[in-house]
């Protein structure tokens, strides 16, 4: 209808960017201010002041702070993935604007837009990772969700306006393969582990369920690598980038980004899960010696 260019964001982008990171910073004072404030004892809204002014704005204080009634954790990284989406479609527009429309840009947006939607599809499975369960709402998390997210996972969209890439058949097939097998692993783990956590008994991949110290599932992926979640994510953030070819290392940032953040919250969450669990950790790490890749990590 006109109202608004489909290519405004990427006709300025710069601007969205400025204005999304200002955003970000006052939503943490306020966050921040309030959870200093807060008396609550219950676990989600309960103040974790370690008295480092730093850590506590970094990793925050409060779990899962609401603003009325609305869940802000779940808020943000709704923003953030809507954020990813609309911002790639105005990237798009751009290239059918400009005529350089190519089939690494087709794909790209293909596998972006698929990961977006199927998200939302699954956002349940949410409520049983890392990020929900264990990390409070800080400066890492709200700049992640509104402004990393969106701006730096759409670096490819960008990088293929301005650079045109001829892929081979083989290549582009090899691609959706990669894209292929990184959505089942990811998207098969999580679904395992929610499953397995509102029904210990459900079979998995049609056996029952092997378990360790009745806490820790050890059967379908998670009796592959502890974490073989990452593995499916990893290779979904190398399939966003593959259509870029190989001249430049500017559109793979954003997997080398993910892996240096995985392997970085692994070693955070098999802390975590040693403190938790003590000798039943130990016991499935026996079992399960991968930590991420199997036979390499």
């Amino acid at each position: 209808m006109n109202f608004v260019s489909p290519t405004v964001i990427s006709d300025r982008g710069l601007e969205l960017l400025s204005t999304t990171f200002i955003f970000s910073f006052l939503t943490m004072v306020v966050l921040y201010a309030a959870g200093c404030r807060s008396r609550s004892k219950g676990s989600s809204l309960k103040p974790h002041i370690t008295g480092n002014l730093i850590h506590d704005w970094w990793y925050g204080i409060q779990l899962n702070p609401q603003f009325m009634g609305i869940d802000l954790k779940f808020f943000f990284v709704r923003a953030g993935m809507m954020g990813w989406l609309i911002i790639n479609l105005s990237v798009l527009a751009k290239s059918v604007q400009d005529g350089s429309l190519s089939q690494s840009m087709i794909l790209y947006q293909l596998f972006c837009a698929f990961y977006i939607l199927d998200y939302f599809v699954h956002e349940e499975y949410m409520t049983s990772t890392w990020d929900i369960i264990a990390e409070r709402l800080g400066f890492m998390l709200v700049f992640g969700d509104l402004v990393w997210i969106p701006f730096t996972f759409s670096i490819q969209g960008w990088w293929l306006l301005n650079n045109k890439v001829e892929l081979t058949t083989a290549a582009a097939i090899a691609n959706c393969f990669v894209f292929l097998i990184g959505y089942l692993v990811f998207r098969g783990a999580n679904k395992q582990k929610h499953i397995f956590k509102q029904n210990p008994k459900a079979l998995i991949w049609g056996k029952p369920p092997k378990v360790i110290g009745g806490k820790l599932l050890a059967s379908g992926y998670w009796g592959i690598a502890r974490h073989s979640n990452y593995l499916g994510d990893l290779l979904l953030a190398l399939s966003f980038s593959l259509p870029c070819g190989l001249s430049s290392p500017i559109p793979y940032f954003y997997p080398i980004y993910l892996f240096i953040l995985l392997v970085w919250r692994e070693r955070r969450d098999e802390a975590r899960c040693a403190e938790k669990y003590k000798d039943i950790w130990a016991e499935y790490c026996r079992l399960v010696p991968w930590r991420i890749f199997p036979y390499l990590y």
